[in-house]
């Protein structure tokens, strides 16, 4: 990044010198090549997933969204470098991680190319992320049978998981039953992901999550834990998770070396019980 402009390039430094749990990139990964892509495509593929994700959370955190100050324990880049900037910073993320994509696609054989695009843009696009946040910025105006946390979710927060989950797999020639049970698995994987989201905003210290929080309630987000309450939320959790135990195992049946799933499952397990309400 030596010729790139220097607020820009401080930016960019700022938000890649913080990752996340890198959970997504994890998932891509391992599914790539367990499917069979090279080292260096996998690798390009989860940066690339990683990248759209980081991207989206600059966006997510500006004064005209949630207006968040801290992010991964740290301020938020536009409170840093300006909002100018970290929208700037965010397109750039992206644009990287289109080339990126594309790359790891064009490696594909043929005849899995156009499937594989295809889902890229059905999970980034108006019918995938965009669409669930604009659902989560105007949660308040939205029809009643549509004020739903889990279904403003399945846009914001599932097609993410489902993006690591399945492109991989459809990259790597995956037969339609497999591809279902990720899809399935990335379904209630991310919805209890949001859950558990929704109970720190409501219950965790910025502290301890690196993140500005209460601000579902000031905003009127959607919010499992605010519109059902934390002791429902927490049972809804444990029944998403049990549905994809079902689907993880019949998954495994087909694929053994899925092994990795179960150690992410794991993760879930360990965050639910740390919010476990009296």
């Amino acid at each position: 990044m030596s010729e790139t402009e220097l607020h820009l390039r401080d930016a960019l430094r700022q938000t890649l010198d913080h990752p996340g749990s890198m959970v997504r990139a994890q998932m891509v990964f391992e599914v790539s090549t367990h499917y069979g892509l090279e080292t260096s495509r996998a690798k390009s593929l989860a940066i690339a997933i990683e990248y759209f994700h980081t991207a989206s959370l600059i966006f997510d955190d500006l004064p005209c969204m949630d207006d968040a100050a801290k992010r991964r324990g740290e301020p938020c880049v536009h409170r840093v470098h300006g909002e100018a900037t970290a929208i700037l910073a965010a397109l750039g993320l992206i644009n990287r991680a289109y080339a990126m994509a594309w790359q790891a696609i064009h490696s594909a054989p043929a005849e899995y190319r156009q499937a594989a695009g295809d889902y890229l843009e059905k999970c980034l696009g108006v019918a995938g992320v965009l669409n669930g946040q604009s659902q989560d910025l105007h949660y308040a105006t939205l029809p009643e049978n549509a004020r739903a946390p889990h279904k403003v979710a399945l846009g914001k927060t599932v097609t993410l998981i489902q993006l690591s989950l399945v492109l991989p797999a459809l990259l790597g020639g995956a037969n339609e039953s497999e591809r279902l049970h990720l899809e399935r698995l990335a379904t209630f994987w991310g919805l209890s992901y949001q859950i558990l989201d929704d109970l720190k905003d409501m219950f965790a210290r910025p502290e301890a999550t690196g993140k500005t929080a209460a601000r579902d309630e000031l905003l009127n987000r959607p919010n499992a834990a605010l519109n059902a309450g934390a002791k429902s939320a927490f049972q809804r959790v444990q029944r998403l998770l049990r549905l994809g135990d079902c689907t993880l195992k019949r998954l495994s049946n087909r694929q053994p070396t899925l092994v990795f799933l179960h150690q992410l499952r794991s993760r879930f397990a360990a965050e639910l019980a740390s919010y476990q309400p009296a």
